[in-house]
């Protein structure tokens, strides 16, 4: 079967946006609202009727379409400099979970109980709804080896607050990550077909504008 690059296309920008909202929060403590709340509300849809529909439709990941086009194309992005190496990183883990049926079904068990915590705020970013995202991924994904180093300012990585907001991303990120491996994409993409990942971004940019 042919690949379906506007699926992977967009199932990797959910990787991208999710990796530079952490990069972004770590550097300057600060993340939009639209994007954050695209990516959280992602974990929750684990049976989608399609990709858009893990996102509430293209226009929710406008942010990663645009980084993901940027670093795909060599282009460097001054407020997103760690990005491709998060993004890398949450690939390897997310294979690594994949072989983990333990973690899975803990970390399902989890986001159950969160999306009820959600439903019960109508919020998905709601403090103890991060809380809850960001102690399954230290009760899960921090304790293997491979770990990925946020880099970003002290003061702000320091705080209890941000610090679940980036563990919860990151969670989001390998869900993101997940599908994109369901619908047939691969590290190889990365290294061998940017310009399809980047065509296909494209067409979604200009769908959503």
């Amino acid at each position: 079967m042919a690949k379906n690059w506007q699926d992977v296309s967009l199932a990797l920008a959910g990787v991208f946006q999710s990796t530079a909202l952490v990069d972004q929060i770590a550097r300057s403590g600060y993340l939009p609202s639209e994007p954050y709340q695209c990516a959280i509300a992602s974990l929750f849809e684990q049976n989608p009727r399609s990709t858009e529909a893990v996102y509430g439709g293209p226009q929710g990941l406008d942010m990663g379409l645009r980084i993901m086009a940027q670093l795909l194309d060599n282009r460097p992005d001054k407020e997103h400099p760690n990005t491709m190496r998060y993004v890398m990183g949450v690939l390897h883990l997310q294979k690594k979970l994949s072989k983990d049926a333990q973690s899975l079904s803990f970390i399902a068990e989890r986001l159950a109980h969160s999306q009820r915590q959600a439903e019960h705020f109508d919020n998905v970013t709601h403090d103890s709804v991060i809380a809850n995202i960001a102690s399954a991924y230290s009760e899960s994904i921090s304790r293997y080896k491979f770990r990925i180093q946020v880099m970003g300012d002290a003061s702000y990585l320091q705080q209890q607050r941000i610090a679940e907001q980036v563990r919860a991303l990151l969670l989001a990120a390998i869900r993101s990550a997940t599908l994109w491996r369901q619908v047939g994409g691969s590290r190889l993409d990365i290294l061998f077909h940017r310009k399809r990942l980047l065509r296909a971004a494209e067409n979604w940019l200009q769908e959503i504008n």
